[in-house]
């Protein structure tokens, strides 16, 4: 009884944490959230809390740890307060503290603290104007090198920075024309299976493939690309102002207004979550025929500006290579 009792006492939240994270590390669905949950607290909560016994924190200590951030980086001082409350959470259950939360948000820190909505305006990423896009692939098609291609796929499939550069040649049939994305690399955490359009297909032949190497865009240490590659080739095309991520806006925004593509099928091909319950019983399946149509539809319009859509790609490839 007595070491359970000095046990208590000397637990500490570094700890604490450690132990919580060990035991529910499965509940994260790939390896950057659960390092995430660990260097949030290793950031901003074990330098003031970290070697306190877990008994001893109170809202005063929470508040050491989110309140000089709340203004700031609100987003990550949320999540750090909600990390910080598990563990306390965890902590009390397993006897190492007891009361209410300190960490706790309704009826408590929401007394002191402004709520998100109040602080935080939402941020959209800059976008190219769909008008301007048959433009920009003509400049890109000019461009030379691994990232550029990538780039190229990227608008072509109006995907995301983490799925293109994390493809590997498992992932993708090139004869049934499909790139599956696994659950893992998806932000929605279901698998995507992307139709490739003709272009696309023809972009991906064409990249230089090495036999110990799976990844479908290759980096310059023999790795897949680093997640600012593309970004560099924006900059050096002096798109300063526009964001990888903006490329599935203007997508979605040429589907709007320039096609008659119903809207859960585009939401469909940029892997969000469709509708309401209801709405997303009845959209069960990929819808994968439907959205093959409506991106060779989009691929046709990015390269609208050239004559031959891939003998430019193909030139500049075998330059590269």
């Amino acid at each position: 009884m007595a070491q359970a009792l000095e046990a208590a006492r000397s637990l500490t939240f570094e700890q604490a944490a450690q132990q919580y994270f060990d035991a529910h590390e499965r509940q994260w669905r790939n390896a950057k959230h659960r390092q995430q949950f660990l260097n949030t607290l290793k950031t901003y909560a074990h330098p003031r809390i970290g070697k306190l016994p877990v008994a001893a924190i109170d809202t005063a200590l929470v508040l050491s740890c989110i309140d000089p951030i709340w203004q700031t980086k609100t987003e990550t001082a949320s999540r750090t307060r909600a990390r910080i409350e598990a563990v306390l959470d965890w902590a009390t259950v397993r006897g190492f503290r007891k009361g209410d939360n300190p960490a706790r948000w309704k009826g408590h820190l929401d007394n002191v603290l402004p709520a998100r909505g109040q602080l935080k305006k939402a941020v959209h990423h800059a976008a190219l104007n769909y008008a301007e896009l048959p433009a920009f692939m003509m400049a890109l098609r000019e461009r030379e090198g691994v990232a550029a291609r990538a780039l190229e796929i990227t608008i072509l499939n109006a995907a995301r920075t983490g799925e293109v550069i994390g493809a590997t040649w498992e992932e993708i049939d090139l004869v049934a024309k499909i790139w599956t994305v696994p659950a893992d690399r998806i932000k929605g955490g279901k698998e995507h299976k992307v139709p490739l359009s003709d272009l696309a297909v023809e972009i991906l032949k064409a990249l230089p493939r090495e036999d110990c190497n799976s990844f479908v865009f290759i980096g310059p240490q023999g790795r897949g690309l680093s997640n600012m590659a593309m970004s560099s080739v924006l900059a050096r095309m002096n798109y300063t102002s526009i964001t990888v991520h903006g490329f599935r806006s203007t997508f979605r925004d040429w589907a709007a207004e320039r096609t008659g593509h119903p809207n859960h099928v585009v939401e469909m091909a940029l892997a969000h979550v469709v509708g309401n319950k209801v709405e997303a019983a009845y959209r069960r399946g990929d819808l994968l025929e439907k959205r093959r149509r409506l991106m060779a539809e989009w691929a046709t319009y990015c390269v609208s500006n050239l004559a031959s859509p891939t003998a430019g790609n193909l030139l500049q490839l075998r330059r590269a290579s």
